[in-house]
């Protein structure tokens, strides 16, 4: 537009100034051709012919009017943000979108607000991608083992005059900025972060840590840290005799990030990044791709582990095996021991009750003995009272008929006496003082005895 505003202004000082230097023809007229003849020159256009000086100054109105349109107003597109330079010098920023004027002839240099900065493969497009990154970025953990970032990270201009016054000054161009800064830090920030982590770790589970650490360095200034290597050897068993081995010599790292004695946070290094307030808005790491060693490494040590996760689980199947033989055994010896016990417990019952029998006996046959000397002792007292109850009547004087019963009785119990267990043995030839005794008298022996039971002296027995 600019162009075409030049042109027809131009046009419009042309026309003015060519009627006034050079007449126009309203007719065809015959001149001389300088031979002697003449020769017809044609009449020039009605539009020139019928031009006139208002017609010109329009037409140059026109033309300045689109010339000046075209550098007094842009189109402010999203996602871009713009450095103008007025003709005075004066400078100027603008980041919102839309139709925007600004004085003619101004210098108008368009930025990306956001910038894209990605490793891509061989044959990936890089179309929409700012700054591509071919191949991946190197890096080397703090065990030494090598291998290759692939990340993508967004980064967004400052939005302060001042911070972005000063970007365009010093880098120009938004391609000087790109490559010149912007991947070289990235690069810088993802190698510091591998010296902070070891490939075991990172593939042990540290990779979202990882990842974390590289957002913070980008975005806050790099780490300042401390990094200590500790070897610790394993010796061989001791032994009696010689020099112990050696039988392993394992090493690790300590990374410890240095801490400010003032403010108590860790100590940060700042990068072009953060020097130039550009905001990193997102961080992706999409694959740490490992050497070919370390893979076949990891490779060896999960086939071993996963030969020890299945020794280790015919161990403990084996372990089951045998504890449900020694389950079965102790379940089986219970059930004999119960068995025994029960027979024991069923002998010592009939042990006990032969022996509560017999101690029921014994005290029923102590009862038997307790009752017949009881008895016994009665009967002695009912025959110490009729002996008693005898010598009073023999004292009082008996008829003969009451002697006769008497002595009959007595005779009676005296030989039941004699002839008890505890009885004496009589004589079996019987000597009398005299023949021809009268009847109602007795011989001495029984005079004897029947006085020996009167007192008492002699006991009787049923």
């Amino acid at each position: 537009m600019t162009v075409l505003g030049i042109l027809l202004l131009l046009v419009a000082i042309a026309l003015y100034i060519v009627p006034k230097f050079m007449p126009l023809r309203t007719e065809s007229q015959q001149v001389s051709n300088g031979y002697g003849g003449t020769k017809t020159l044609p009449a020039h256009p009605k539009f020139l012919t019928n031009w006139t000086g208002k017609k010109s100054l329009f037409l140059g109105i026109i033309g300045v009017v689109v010339m000046l349109s075209t550098s007094a107003f842009f189109y402010a597109r999203p996602g871009h943000q713009y450095y103008i330079v007025y003709p005075s010098g004066q400078v100027s920023c603008e980041y919102n979108q839309g139709w925007k004027m600004v004085m003619p002839f101004s210098r108008i240099q368009e930025w990306e607000s956001f910038t894209d900065i990605k490793v891509v493969g061989d044959g990936e497009s890089t179309e929409g991608i700012e700054g591509p990154i071919l191949g991946g970025i190197p890096i080397r953990f703090i065990d030494k083992v090598v291998g290759t970032v692939k990340l993508s990270v967004r980064m967004q201009l400052p939005q302060d005059d001042e911070s972005f016054k000063q970007i365009v000054r010093e880098f120009r161009h938004p391609k000087n900025l790109i490559t010149n800064t912007l991947i070289p830090t990235v690069k810088e920030q993802v190698i510091n972060t591998g010296y902070m982590f070891t490939a075991e770790d990172y593939v042990s589970g540290d990779a979202s840590n990882f990842r974390a650490t590289l957002d913070e360095q980008l975005k806050s200034g790099g780490y300042a840290v401390d990094k200590i290597e500790h070897v610790d050897t394993i010796a061989s068993l001791i032994q009696k005799e010689g020099q112990r081995e050696i039988k392993e010599i394992q090493t690790r790292y300590e990374v410890n990030k240095r801490i400010s004695k003032k403010t108590g946070l860790p100590i940060r290094i700042a990068h072009d990044i953060t020097k130039n307030n550009i905001i990193v808005s997102q961080v992706i790491v999409d694959q740490v791709v490992l050497e070919d060693k370390f893979r076949k490494k990891l490779e060896d040590s999960r086939d071993i582990s996963a030969q020890k996760s299945i020794e280790l689980q015919k161990i403990e199947t084996a372990k089951a095996a045998q504890q449900r033989i020694v389950a079965e055994g102790e379940r089986d010896k219970a059930a004999e021991k119960v068995e025994q016990e029960l027979a024991q417990v069923k002998a010592l019952i009939a042990i006990e009750t032969s022996l509560k029998k017999e101690e029921t006996n014994k005290q029923l046959s102590k009862i038997k003995v307790e009752t017949a000397e009881l008895d016994a002792k009665a009967l002695k007292v009912k025959k110490d009272a009729e002996a008693y109850a005898n010598r009073k009547l023999v004292q009082a004087g008996l008829t003969p008929q009451e002697r006769a019963e008497w002595e009959y009785k007595t005779r009676v119990d005296m030989m039941k006496a004699l002839s008890g267990e505890n009885g004496i043995t009589l004589p079996t030839t019987v000597f009398q003082g005299e023949s021809g005794g009268k009847s109602g008298q007795t011989g001495m022996l029984e005079s004897i005895l029947g006085a020996k039971i009167l007192s008492g002296e002699l006991g009787t027995t049923k």
